[in-house]
């Protein structure tokens, strides 16, 4: 058959053809990027009054002859004042700061692809949870000193959640108000913390090696909210074997010649062994299960330094207590495990979970060194290894304006913010003290009497909204001085290869966390990405208090009440969650906007704690010791020495010491001290004790372990004292003081 030519006329034809194809395909393609998130969010059972947000998101590339990513590990000091300031988290009156038990550090790990463009950044912060201020502050100076490298959509900000630091960062009403007010010079080395350590992991990134491994954690954990649980269906109940997740996720980072870098656990429990009477500052249990592996794997340097860094972060810890003999009443010994958590002598105060060690620094330690143990387990063994691009989503919600589908005919809402009674009540790891009962189902004439007048009254639309929780605080219709609770809330999602870190707003319960891994699992799972490891990391970027699930809500223990967005919060999560992992799952985040931006007040209530000036008794100056040592100690003993104090809160603004305080060992053959401790050494506290007119003392512990050396000690006392002359400015001096030499002995 003989070849057919075509005319000039008809290859124009052809041509025209063919674009006319290309130029539909492309704008049917363009319509499905744009329209497909509403659509399928539709048919999943949820949908939302507000346009879909997300930002930028950095374009996936095919990973071929992968080599490792380029990995970062960094670790500061953020532990802020010592003294002088409420401890976030218990919401105690009283419960003020006076000394230090562990520094507080903030942990970064970058990880970029082999080329170093995209990348990610988690920070693993001992705090109680991530203000919206601070973060907005970070991500600030993040952009004035890398420009857009460090962004919104690509930085993650995790508080561990310890009950036992520093409060006064906060920029919302009601957690000020919990602060007694804001405390710049906390907000400023917390900043100051967490940049640097980011910094330092942006100095020291080198070619790596990220593997992932998962093992379930026994005995460290109960449900604090049981018969909440219990509201949840018995069918979904029964594919669980507990009422916690006990599931740990550890990852292992080293170089390429396979020396370690660091690690990264999640696990879900409350950082609370260390219970609302403690006044010293740190970590909790979480905070122990780090100084262990650190200091395991940085030997030979003192707690704080090194190059390994170790991070244990929250999870869906919200209905998780480490008090593992569970609740008992304090006044009789007997079990309170009730739906109202309530003694039959002395009520909800009385009701206390402890354990399980003799006191709360023995929980503390038995807690973290179980999940340290697990975690050194799971990091020995680990052997899959992270592979893949990194990508990642980000959106500025308005929680308050959310409409979730309930079935294909029917709708509700996400509510203004508002907390319960039961949120007065606290829970049985921190009694509220005024008498609320967990589980309160009705408002109380006496509460709303003196709500109504001092902040007026609720509106019956929030009421209605938030059913069936009687509201105790309509937060989200006060706003004076400024808003008591946010509106605008961070959703955000990390992939690395196969694994999903989602950025929590919140403490999210057990079977929330549950549900919502499953969500965001299945939708990556539609769009292609199989098997993705999804990470729940709690108490991220903005606090939001509690998300449970529709059920638990009903029951209004304190999760519930304290859940401000109302019975369809978690609802409304498993929606913009599902549409970030969609649009990574499309490579189409750059489509998506960005949503309103959150504000940042600049008129804030200051905490009324005044600076004045230090004082030194008659005859003495700073740093004199009042009450000496022994001159021998057997190890097992306690070292103690008292010396004129002066106000620790100064050490956070002149910061010429790094540590309170030093152990040191005299080394005959060097003829020199050696520091063996410091602060953030747990065999070490220090107490400062506050006296009238600016006089204080301070006294330094020195628990001696078993491991310690024989051979002759000293402790050392450094601190910064306010000074002002007549008519000049207050100045912070430094001094630093020695106590007398002492002898330790073996038994």
């Amino acid at each position: 058959m003989a070849k057919r030519s075509f005319s000039m006329l008809e290859m124009f034809l052809i041509f025209l053809l063919v674009m006319m194809t290309a130029v539909t395909v492309a704008l049917l393609s363009l319509l499905f990027i744009t329209s497909g998130t509403i659509e399928n969010n539709r048919d999943s059972g949820y949908s939302t009054t507000q346009s879909p947000q997300a930002t930028q998101s950095p374009q996936t590339t095919p990973f071929q002859n992968f080599s490792g990513y380029q990995i970062g590990v960094g670790r500061a000091d953020c532990t802020g004042q010592v003294a002088d300031i409420t401890l976030m988290g218990y919401g105690k009156s009283g419960q003020y700061a006076r000394g230090i038990l562990t520094r507080l550090y903030s942990r970064a790990f970058i990880m970029a692809e082999p080329d170093g463009s995209n990348r990610m950044v988690f920070v693993s912060i001992d705090i109680g949870m991530v203000s919206q201020r601070l973060r907005l502050e970070v991500l600030n100076r993040l952009q004035m000193k890398y420009g857009s490298l460090y962004r919104k959509d690509n930085v993650i900000l995790s508080g561990t959640h310890t009950h036992s630091g520093p409060a006064g960062y906060f920029q919302y009403t009601l957690f000020v108000i919990a602060s007694e007010g804001y405390t710049n010079r906390t907000f400023e080395y917390m900043v100051t913390g967490i940049v640097q350590s980011i910094e330092i992991a942006h100095t020291n990134m080198k070619r790596g090696r990220i593997l992932i491994n998962k093992g379930n954690v026994d005995g460290a954990q109960i449900n604090r909210s049981p018969y909440s649980y219990l509201q949840n269906p018995q069918s979904e109940r029964a594919r669980y074997s507990s009422n916690t997740d006990k599931e740990m996720i550890v990852l292992k980072m080293v170089d390429l010649n396979g020396d370690d870098l660091g690690l990264i656990s999640w696990f879900a429990v409350h950082p609370v062994s260390m219970n609302n009477s403690n006044h010293l500052v740190n970590s909790d249990n979480m905070g122990y299960a780090s100084y262990l592996f650190e200091q395991e794997k940085n030997k030979g340097y003192l707690p704080g330094e090194g190059p390994y860094v170790a991070a244990f972060a929250s999870s869906n810890l919200g209905d998780v207590s480490p008090n593992t003999l569970g609740p008992h009443c304090i006044n009789t010994g007997e079990s309170c495990d009730n739906p109202n958590s309530s003694c039959p002598i002395g009520g909800p105060n009385m009701c206390i979970a402890m354990g399980p060690g003799q006191d709360m620094f023995d929980s503390t330690q038995i807690i973290g060194w179980i999940i340290y143990q697990k975690a050194k387990e799971l990091y020995a063994s680990a052997s899959q290894e992270v592979t893949g691009p990194l990508a990642s989503a980000h959106q500025w919600v308005n929680m308050t304006d959310v409409t979730v589908w309930l079935n294909s005919t029917h709708t509700a809402k996400t509510c203004k913010p508002a907390l319960g009674y039961s949120f007065a009540a606290g829970t049985i790891d921190g009694v509220g003290g005024l008498n609320f009962s967990q589980g309160a189902m009705e408002e109380n004439p006496f509460w709303d009497t003196i709500r109504n007048q001092l902040l007026g009254s609720p509106s019956e639309e929030i009421k209605e909204c938030h059913k069936p929780k009687p509201i105790l605080l309509h937060t989200g219709e006060m706003s004076r001085p400024n808003p008591w609770h946010p509106e605008i809330v961070d959703v955000q999602i990390i992939t690395v290869g196969s694994l999903a870190i989602t950025a929590l707003p919140g403490e999210f319960t057990t079977m929330s966390g549950r549900r919502f891994r499953e969500a965001v699992q299945a939708e990556f799972a539609s769009y292609g990405m199989q098997n993705m490891t999804v990470v729940t990391s709690g108490l991220c970027n903005v606090y939001t208090h509690y998300i449970t699930t529709y059920e638990e809500y009903q029951a209004q223990r304190y999760e519930a009440a304290s859940t401000i967005y109302g019975p369809h919060t978690l609802s409304a999560y498993f929606f913009f969650f599902r549409a970030l992992a969609k649009a990574i799952a499309t490579d189409s985040v750059a489509n998506l906007s960005s949503g309103p931006e959150p504000p940042f007040f600049k008129q804030l209530i200051t905490n009324l704690i005044a600076n004045i000036v230090d004082k030194a008794p008659t005859g003495k100056t700073f740093g004199d010791v009042l009450q000496p040592l022994e001159p021998k100690y057997r190890v097992g003993e306690v070292a103690e020495v008292t010396f004129v104090g002066a106000n620790p809160k100064n050490s956070a603004e002149n910061r010429t010491h790094h540590t309170f305080l030093t152990v040191e060992k005299y080394e005959a053959t060097s003829q020199t001290w050696q520091i063996v401790h410091n602060d953030a050494s747990w065999e070490t506290r220090f107490y400062w004790h506050k006296g009238l007119l600016g006089q204080s003392n301070a006294t330094i512990q020195w628990h001696i372990p078993e491991t310690a050396q024989p051979g002759s000690y000293r402790i050392r006392y450094l601190g910064h004292y306010r000074k002002q002359d007549f008519l000049r400015p207050a100045v912070i001096l430094s001094f630093e003081s020695t106590s007398s030499t002492f002898e330790v002995v073996t038994t």
